[in-house]
């Protein structure tokens, strides 16, 4: 009734050097946090997935969700990504791919997620990926990737997250992971595979500064989270300064891989990326302060520099992989 597709151990797990506590922003959202630490316990090298963080856009209400591309998975490590189709109990379905050696990702309710408390666990609701590693049907036990982390959870937890609790009104969407065709690649033909993602991703990038759209509606989005409740504040801030900070700080880990790989080295785009970074952190701190206290956020000295960051960060990358 158990079954592990890999010897991990909760207690002692230790997140991949891109979660490192000392960075901006140590998680960055549960699909890409997820698919970076899939990647290092099996092995294989996150960095080589990142190309897609240069073609991140602005929506107009939000940041886009970033995601590596299930494509350029398959092309780099030989990873099969597909939908898995719920028509059975979700337990069943995760037991039988775990057991074929496939590594089930499912949406869940963060509220049975005992890795969330302080936030979620318990007391609120919010939907969630996870990589199920290992399950125990008899013991009640699933082994989970999330976030920057593999954790375990138990018991009602168990029943919660899997629907054994109530009879969902949909199933959740799931996908599932075949990892009986990766190819573990020598570092030189990784880093020019992950350069050709690069160009289409660069070739694909917005036509207009996106931070400079942002910019644009920011004061009506500030004016508007003002007469709304406090949790709102948190949801904004992770459609919008979360996913434009997290996302430049892993194209900055990116372009620095690769000029330790091979590639020459372009400090300035790394600095850039930083800045774009840093800048999306700071200025989440002063919204909160300025909701706060009801004051009005004066930001844009700091877009503008953020802005003029990803232009140059554009135009440099697209003079070397793109002529």
């Amino acid at each position: 009734m158990r079954v592990s597709l890999l010897d991990l151990d909760a207690s002692t797990y230790a997140p991949h050097a891109l979660h490192a506590r000392d960075r901006a922003w140590s998680e960055t959202n549960c699909y890409v946090d997820l698919v970076i630490e899939v990647l290092a316990a099996h092995g294989l090298e996150p960095h080589a997935s990142l190309p897609f963080t240069f073609a991140l856009d602005f929506e107009g209400d939000q940041w886009l969700f970033f995601k590596q591309p299930v494509a350029e998975l398959d092309a780099l490590y030989g990873l099969d990504v597909q939908e898995l189709t719920i028509w059975r109990s979700l337990e069943e379905h995760v037991f039988e791919q775990t057991r074929r050696g496939r590594m089930t990702l499912v949406e869940v309710d963060a509220h049975y997620l005992p890795d969330t408390r302080g936030l979620t666990y318990r007391t609120g609701h919010s939907k969630t990926t996870i990589g199920v590693a290992s399950i125990d049907r008899h013991a009640r036990v699933l082994g989970y990737f999330h976030n920057a982390g593999y954790f375990e959870l138990t018991g009602d937890d168990y029943a919660g997250v899997l629907g054994l609790a109530s009879t969902p009104l949909l199933p959740p969407y799931a996908e599932f992971v075949k990892f009986d065709r990766v190819v573990r690649r020598p570092t030189e033909e990784l880093v020019q595979r992950s350069v050709e993602h690069l160009r289409r991703h660069l070739a694909r990038r917005p036509s207009v500064n996106p931070i400079v759209r942002f910019a644009e509606s920011l004061d009506a989005d500030v004016a508007r989270l003002a007469t709304e409740p406090p949790d709102q504040f948190h949801l904004y801030s992770f459609a919008t300064f979360r996913q434009l900070g997290a996302c430049f700080e892993l194209a900055g880990s990116y372009v620095r891989w690769l000029g330790t790989h091979g590639e020459p080295p372009l400090p300035d785009v790394v600095e850039a990326c930083e800045r774009i970074s840093s800048g999306a952190k700071s200025l989440q701190f002063q919204l909160a302060r300025a909701l706060a206290r009801k004051r009005p956020l004066d930001a844009a000295g700091s877009l503008g520099e953020m802005a003029d960051a990803w232009r140059r960060a554009s135009e440099t990358l697209a003079e070397r992989y793109l002529r």
